[in-house]
């Protein structure tokens, strides 16, 4: 993949060995992740886990069934967000979009416009023909970088995810044809 560039940020997808950059970024903002990442976070409580957990997903590229973007700053080279791409269903082709941003770059339109850059990408690359997020309605943010981003509303499914603390809430699921 082409490293795609804003601004002062770039979207690369994940190697294997950034897992430190990786454990850095999900450990910053565990707290407000935990309910709606729990399996990412349930795969990176610690750095030598992060590592392992890069292992598989270099495996899971390969296999083209899960592609983890991150968002990195150009001046630091911190990692600051990651859009990840799972759930894919080549026979359609469509996947599912997941994303966020560490605290400190919230409310920048960062994420939006990565979001969107990517979404180009993703069509162009691999010819999806639908994308889709889901999102609950309390995390407001999300919601906005979808409907930002052209995704329409398709429907609330409910008790569709059981948080982390074994709540089970409901899903408002956005598509995005193409």
């Amino acid at each position: 993949m082409d490293v795609i560039h804003f601004g002062n940020y770039k979207i690369m997808l994940l190697e294997s060995h950034q897992g430190e950059s990786f454990f850095k970024l999900i450990d910053a903002n565990r707290k407000r992740l935990e309910v709606f990442f729990a399996g990412t976070l349930s795969r990176t409580k610690t750095l030598k886990d992060t590592i392992n957990y890069c292992k598989l997903i270099e495996e899971r590229i390969t296999e083209e069934s899960y592609f983890p973007f991150t968002i990195v700053n150009k001046s630091s080279c911190a990692f600051i967000g990651l859009i990840d791409v799972k759930n894919i269903d080549w026979s359609i082709p469509k996947a599912e979009i997941g994303y966020f941003i560490d605290a400190q770059y919230e409310g920048k339109g960062i994420i939006s416009e990565g979001l969107g850059l990517l979404v180009d990408y993703l069509v162009e690359a691999y010819q999806f023909k639908k994308l889709l997020c889901r999102a609950n309605n309390k995390n407001a943010g999300s919601l906005k970088v979808a409907l930002k981003n052209g995704f329409e509303l398709e429907g609330t499914i409910r008790r569709d995810y059981k948080t982390t603390e074994g709540e089970l809430v409901d899903l408002n699921y956005y598509g995005r044809i193409f």
